[in-house]
């Protein structure tokens, strides 16, 4: 588990005076006195993080079709909204003109047929199979889509149309019920349910539209694009809606040493990511912190940060979130994520500004958890455990007394004593295995 406390500076000054002189490389370490004092201490948790931009949105081709139009070039800003790229699909502008032919093809009023009741009954049925089969194909396909702004446009239009569907089929139930009652004329029936038939067409031709217009790729965030994107778990595809295939598990639009994998033109399967637009406005650090910690961390704590790509340079950050559910590391040790606002950084011996993180990149980060102001404080090498205490070896009246103390706020180079040890107390802060109490100090 990666865990450790970076030093922390006391206010205090400690005095520290050599008693015996090693003779040797072996002897054991002399024994030196110092003062508890007043000062500051912080208590540090360091923990490894990882630089992350605010969002970043992967679009895919949500049918298989040509890469007929590119707008953006790699590292391009780009707006919410803008066009970054058009994909053609001759499959589904089929399917669009084949749903606006049954649309003017589709009944307005009339008979059905010279059938009478039965066969009212069977055209509505098969009107009802038709419909449900249509809305269920839409709905499994939209459910597909990686884009969340297209697939939730494309499921609430599902859900619209067959909800308006449902009320027209009802209604010409309805009617049909008059008809055997001998309440109302079968013509009406017939116009109820060629309402409900032209209905079922016209809405086909809307989801079929839609699915055309989500071929347009736009931006669903203001941000840099990188062309391509990560490798996805599965295609893309609109497969009921659109009859097209599905990318194969695992492809990937990052293609090494170039900067498309499709070039304007050139053909894209379903699920192919496209564009990826990273919204670097503002950046952030993901943090994994170790369980024996966490519970230090909260909303509002400040930190430090370093990054490898940035020798020298230090950057603020503020904890803003602290996951509730752990994640398990491959060795079997137990963290937290904790989010955290990134600052701008700085060099400190320049103090010339540090350049932009990109995400991704490594950093360590050190947590400020507690801290003690006007603390009483000794080296964190003058407390050590004594008949299962913590305790301090103090000098009182000329000779080595143990104290016992409790702790307070803890760093690695300097603790808080809470009692026990006042200011100005003489203490025994190297060589303490090497006296004993009552011993007189030399």
């Amino acid at each position: 588990m990666y865990r450790s406390r970076a030093v922390v500076v006391a206010a205090g000054v400690l005095v520290l005076l050599p008693m015996t002189a090693a003779s040797c490389d072996d002897a054991p370490d002399p024994v030196r006195l110092g003062n508890a004092e007043v000062g500051t201490v912080d208590e540090i948790v360091e923990a490894p993080g990882t630089v992350t931009a605010r969002t970043a949105a992967t679009l895919t081709a949500p049918a298989s079709g040509t890469l007929r139009e590119l707008h953006v070039e790699p590292g391009q800003r780009v707006r919410k909204g803008d066009v970054l790229a058009v994909i053609d699909s001759p499959e589904l502008s089929r399917r669009r003109d084949a749903a606006a032919e049954a649309v003017e093809q589709a009944p307005s009023g009339g008979t059905v047929g010279t059938g009478g009741t039965a066969e009212f009954a069977a055209v509505r049925a098969r009107t009802d199979r038709q419909a449900a089969d249509a809305f269920e194909q839409a709905r499994t396909a939209a459910a597909q889509i990686t884009d969340p702004q297209v697939k939730k446009t494309l499921l609430h239009q599902v859900d619209a149309a067959e909800r308006n569907y449902e009320t027209a089929s009802a209604a010409s139930a309805t009617a049909l019920r008059s008809v055997q009652r001998g309440v109302a004329s079968l013509s009406r029936a017939m116009g109820a349910l060629s309402a409900a038939q032209r209905l079922q067409a016209e809405q086909a031709y809307e989801l079929a539209d839609a699915a055309v217009d989500a071929l347009t790729l736009r931006a669903p965030v203001a941000g840099v694009v990188q062309l391509g994107g990560p490798p996805q778990a599965g295609g893309s595809s609109l497969a009921g809606l659109l009859g097209s295939g599905q990318a194969p598990s695992g492809s990937s639009g990052a293609v090494s040493g170039v900067d498309a994998a499709v070039p304007e033109g050139g053909w894209i399967t379903a699920g192919t990511p496209v564009v990826t637009v990273v919204d670097t406005g503002r950046l952030g650090l993901s943090a994994e912190v170790d369980e024996t910690d966490v519970l230090l961390v909260g909303e509002g704590v400040e930190a430090e940060v370093e990054l490898d790509a940035a020798p020298g340079a230090g950057y603020p950050a503020t904890v803003r979130a602290v996951d509730l559910l752990p994640t398990t590391s491959a060795r079997g040790g137990v963290s937290y994520r904790v989010r955290l606002e990134l600052g701008e950084g700085s060099f400190a011996d320049s103090g010339e500004a540090a350049p932009v993180p990109r995400p991704g990149m490594s950093a360590v980060i050190r947590l400020k958890v507690r801290q003690a102001a006007g603390a009483v404080t000794v080296p964190a090498s003058a407390v050590v455990r004594a008949d299962g205490r913590d305790t301090v070896w103090t000098v009182r009246d000329g000779r080595y007394t143990a104290v016992p103390v409790r702790l307070g706020v803890q760093g690695e180079d300097t603790v808080q004593i809470v009692s026990g040890v006042s200011a100005g107390d003489r203490v025994v802060v190297a060589g303490a295995d090497q006296v004993g109490a009552g011993e007189e100090v030399p």
